[in-house]
């Protein structure tokens, strides 16, 4: 997707967006005034600047942005949860954008669910790739995460299906192959998967004990 196409939400670490007039956040003003000012130079559009507050979960849903651009300090692990929490029902890939480097600090953004984590990287020249990098990476992961919720549902399928063919066995004295083809038949002649005939045997049997 074309930068000009991606939507950015730029978050602050801190519960509010720092004032320039505040002499105590004038340096993190400045450096997320660079931030904006970097993604900009970069082609992209930035769709809000948000502080982390109780409001983040609200104001994301509002903006969709496509991708969360975090300013921290690299220690900012409460913040980064923060952001990784409010996108919990619609996650997108979040990059953190700090000037301090510290090993540690980056295991636990990454651990913490961020895709990206720059240190001194506002050269507009950076910025594309950075952020190209970080799109790619979440979509694979994201797809290596439905295929195993695939996987596992294909796994509790089956042994749902095993635990109905057991019932039939034990209640019916039938072999295997004939309590599977019993299963399929029902299944094809009322429509259903085997999965949820086999689910319906197991209720029942629950309830009639």
């Amino acid at each position: 997707m074309p930068p000009t196409e991606l939507r950015l939400a730029v978050i602050t670490a801190t519960a509010h967006v720092p004032d320039l007039a505040d002499d105590e956040g004038w340096d993190e003003a400045l450096r997320l005034r660079d931030l904006v000012q970097g993604l900009r130079a970069g082609g992209y559009r930035i769709a809000g600047v948000l502080g982390a507050d109780a409001q983040l979960p609200e104001r994301l849903a509002a903006l969709a942005p496509d991708v969360l651009i975090v300013d921290a300090e690299s220690g900012a692990r409460d913040a980064i949860e923060h952001v990784v929490w409010a996108m919990r029902d619609a996650p997108r890939p979040i990059v953190l954008f700090t000037e301090e480097h510290d090993p540690s600090h980056m295991r636990e953004a990454v651990a913490a669910g961020v895709v990206a984590y720059v240190v001194a990287g506002l050269a507009p020249e950076r910025v594309r790739p950075i952020i190209d990098v970080a799109v790619a990476r979440f979509e694979h992961e994201q797809g290596l995460r439905q295929e195993l919720a695939r996987a596992q549902g294909r796994l509790a399928e089956r042994a749902v299906v095993d635990r109905a063919k057991a019932l039939l066995m034990q209640r019916h004295g039938l072999p295997e192959p004939q309590a599977y083809a019993r299963l399929r038949s029902t299944a094809m002649h009322q429509g259903l998967t085997i999965h949820e005939v086999a689910r319906r045997l197991l209720e029942l049997a629950d309830l009639l004990g």
